[in-house]
C-alpha cells in the first residue's frame, strides 16, 4: 500500500490512476493522515431486477394504524380521531 500526499496527488493524478489500475493500493493523506484509498471501479456483477420480492411481502391489515401509545408521547393526551 502506497501513502501519497493530496497535494503531491493533484501533481502525479494520471500516474497514481495508472498504479491503481495495476492493482496498486494507494492512499491519500492530508498532513500524514490517511483519508481516502484510490482503487480501480468495478461495475456491479450483476442487474438489479425490479418487483423480485413481488407477492412476497405481506402486511398486516392494521399496520398502518396509529399506535396510541407513541401518540401520546408526542402530544399533551391521547390521539383524538380527525373528523373530516
Amino acid at each position: 500500500m502506497k501513502t501519497v500526499n493530496i497535494q503531491a496527488a493533484k501533481t502525479h493524478l494520471s500516474r497514481l490512476v495508472e498504479e491503481a489500475l495495476a492493482g496498486e493500493e494507494i492512499v491519500l493523506a492530508k498532513a500524514g493522515h490517511p483519508l481516502v484509498k484510490l482503487t480501480p471501479f468495478t461495475p456491479p456483477s450483476r442487474r438489479r431486477t425490479l418487483g423480485r420480492l413481488k407477492g412476497m411481502v405481506r402486511e398486516q391489515a392494521h399496520c398502518w394504524d396509529p399506535d396510541p401509545s407513541i401518540a401520546e408521547a408526542f402530544s399533551n393526551g391521547p390521539l383524538q380521531p380527525i373528523d373530516p
